[in-house]
């Protein structure tokens, strides 16, 4: 089925403006907020530093104008060792701030690590299925670092800009007003300059951002098991590398860019500051020549200048910082801000006990409804057009409509499915692929909710009780068992993290598993491998549903598909289905002759609607879609068999 026009991703906006406000501001400053005191002795350390940084320019001006002079010797050497232990002060007083800095900066950056994960593990399936997982990645690696500079690194740097500049500002003023006024003077150019070229860095690190989240999405795409099985079966080793080359080439491209803007923006700053130099040093050196200043107070008068202009460069590019950290911060702020679309009612029930009575009242479900919720553009504004491919970077085609008899794309998933599932019946969904199966089986444990109607367990709506108390009464078995790159017993006690290994082991009887676990070197500690890929395709599925019998479900959903695999695999699972099955409610994707004719109820599904329901037996006499799927899949499947 088509995701037509519903789904939105990240776009590229290439003229993009942070904005920043103070409600973003006071955002942002909540997660300084619990690092107050280091930030506190940060400043004092910064207070600290400003002021020897002052003591070294007069010391320097007392040797020249009066020790040196008078030929004291006492005083030279009490001044020589002042040039050399303030720096020693200062180089101590630096490292408790990188300390203390970096404190705060990583536990920022685990801040906003944690509140990002934790947004993104509230979020429905539906935003998964729409949104490149290595766009996620970068947010949670490269946004994170980026918005945690902010803190740690260009607030307290503009603090102490400030204060160096006011301080500079304040002892040059009384060695001599008219050369501070000329050392001021420029400033306008320091802030011409930052306009000039700091919206293009600020823009061109935007790109960069981008640029990285394609290409990290490309290698989730492309390194993962599925994706590097699909490259070396179709031979694309080249096509891949090639793609990858061109997605690396443009980081690269924009971080060279970047750099260049950087280093121009660095050249300007640096000939404005030669001019103010220029200026202040001529028109000294001709108080000196006049009489009317002396020849330390022009040398401390120098060293000043250097730290004025060194602080103004950095509040003139602090914006630039500043805004660069602001992008960063939208970015993970947008997904923190994503409501939840499967929310949970504050006074929501506790399912305890289910006695697994599941009903279905006039539910219709439809793929697009609420993907306004999805991840987007950072600045909420651009359109579908702006959406592209992964590997190909195209933007999406619009689908054709279409007219083929029988075919299953639709707009809506599920349309008025209405049926009852008693305490302990075993429900078989039927129907041809596409037609509604899997997403049915999805609405149970509530991964989606439906866009009209209700689906209840022992009379509760599902949006009345606990998502963790309805996960607990579910058990589900996927076409596609998961398994995590880890040991069987870690995948198995994710189900009951309290498992003992007489729990495992007995699980694994009744699933029929256990003698292959003990026949490998390292039985239960084996390591599966990514995505259980180690493994065959019955072994992992028989894992899967040892991983439901720890659970212990009330209500078990499971997509019967043993259709790829061999005859003992099949018969071995068939085996371990049926002691699963025995005294729960089961929902079955059914693919077997043998699960249908054991089904209390058979449910045939077609284009979304349940088009049929009965036994056996009566769906044949109405020689429908039923009959017509027996004759040519099931019955003949079973005669194969």
């Amino acid at each position: 089925m088509g995701f037509r026009g519903g789904m939105r991703g990240l776009v590229n906006t290439p003229d993009e403006k942070p904005k920043i406000t103070i409600s973003l501001l006071k955002r942002v400053l909540h997660y300084a907020r619990p690092y107050k005191w280091q930030m506190l002795a940060i400043l004092f350390l910064i207070l600290a530093n400003t002021g020897l940084n002052l003591l070294s320019p007069l010391v320097l001006r007392d040797l020249i104008d009066r020790t040196i002079p008078a030929k004291d010797i006492n005083r030279l050497v009490l001044l020589a060792l002042a040039l050399l232990f303030i720096p020693i002060l200062n180089s101590t007083m630096n490292i408790i701030q990188r300390r203390l800095s970096s404190s705060v900066g990583e536990g920022v950056i685990y801040d906003l690590r944690m509140a990002l994960y934790s947004s993104l593990q509230r979020m429905s399936l539906r935003f998964f299925t729409n949104t490149k997982v290595g766009e996620l990645m970068s947010r949670l690696n490269n946004d994170v670092v980026g918005a945690q500079n902010a803190i740690s690194s260009t607030l307290i740097s503009i603090i102490t800009q400030t204060i160096q500049a006011v301080a500079v500002l304040v002892v040059m003023y009384t060695l001599e007003w008219r050369l501070t006024i000329i050392s001021v003077s420029i400033f306008p150019l320091f802030v011409l300059a930052s306009r000039l070229l700091g919206n293009r860095l600020r823009d061109m690190a935007r790109k960069q951002m981008e640029a990285n989240a394609q290409m990290n999405a490309m290698m989730n795409e492309t390194l993962n098991i599925g994706g590097v099985l699909l490259v070396k079966l179709f031979g694309r080793r080249d096509l891949e590398i090639d793609r990858f080359g061109k997605r690396a080439s443009q980081v690269a491209n924009l971080g060279i860019q970047r750099s260049v803007i950087g280093s121009f923006f660095m050249a300007i700053i640096g000939l404005i500051s030669a001019v103010g130099s220029a200026l202040v040093y001529g028109l000294g050196g001709y108080f000196v020549i006049q009489d009317m200043f002396t020849i330390g107070t022009i040398v401390a008068f120098g060293a000043y200048l250097g730290n004025l202009y060194g602080a103004l460069q950095g509040l003139s590019n602090a914006p630039v910082e500043f805004a660069t950290s602001m992008v960063s911060f939208e970015r993970v702020f947008e997904v923190i801000d994503l409501p939840v679309d499967i929310p949970e009612k504050p006074d929501a029930l506790t399912l305890e006990n289910s006695r697994g009575e599941i009903v279905f009242d006039h539910v219709t479900f439809i793929y697009e409804a609420g993907d306004e919720h999805l991840l987007s553009d950072v600045h909420r504004y651009g359109s579908m057009e702006n959406v592209v491919a992964v590997l190909s970077g195209e933007k999406p085609e619009q689908d054709e409509d279409e007219t083929t008899p029988r075919s299953q794309a639709r707009s809506i998933a599920l349309e008025d499915i209405s049926f009852r599932a008693e305490p302990g019946q075993l429900v078989a969904l039927v129907g041809p692929s596409g037609a509604g199966k899997t997403t049915l089986t999805y609405l149970i444990p509530r991964l989606y909710d439906p866009a009209s109607g209700s689906i209840r367990i022992d009379g509760h709506d599902l949006r009345d009780v606990t998502l963790s108390s309805l996960s607990s009464q579910i058990g589900m078995v996927t076409q596609e068992t998961y398994l995590f790159h880890d040991t069987i017993r870690t995948n198995l006690q994710y189900a009951r993290l309290d498992a003992s290994q007489l729990d495992l082991e007995n699980a694994c009887r009744v699933a029929n598993i256990h003698n292959f676990i003990q026949d490998m070197p390292d039985g239960y500690d084996t390591i599966v491998g990514e995505r259980g890929y180690r493994l065959s395709g019955g072994e992992k599925q028989r894992i899967a549903l040892a991983r439901v019998i720890l659970k212990d479900p009330r209500i078990l959903v499971l997509d019967e598909a043993t259709s790829s695999l061999d005859s003992e695999s099949e018969a071995l699972i068939q085996d371990a289905l049926k002691k699963v099955m025995a005294g729960r409610t089961s929902i079955v994707i059914a693919h077997r002759l043998s699960t249908i004719l054991a089904a209390d109820q058979i449910l045939v599904i077609d284009r979304g609607r349940v088009v049929e329901s009965g036994t056996h037996d009566t769906l044949l006499e109405q020689k429908g879609l039923y009959a017509s799927l027996y004759n040519t899949q099931f019955h003949k499947g079973e005669n194969n068999s």
